[in-house]
């Protein structure tokens, strides 16, 4: 079966294909995150699922984290 993925590349903001930094903020755009598998930049060979819950998992942490600050 075919994943899409690596639509919204994760990576360092410098990168010119990142479109989401580490803390999953949207380069240029204020108030959006993304948290799924579009922010993957390489799928993995096995099953996408576990990947996007951990991504999602990640996310409410950095989010908690930034309001506990």
């Amino acid at each position: 079966s075919h994943h899409i993925a690596g639509t919204c590349r994760m990576g360092a903001p410098d990168h010119p294909d990142t479109v989401v930094g580490p803390d999953l903020k949207v380069r240029g755009l204020d108030g959006l995150r993304v948290a799924d598998n579009s922010i993957m930049p390489f799928v993995s060979n096995g099953n996408t699922h576990a990947p996007a819950i951990m991504i999602g998992e990640k996310a409410s942490d950095i989010i908690r984290g930034e309001r506990n600050a």
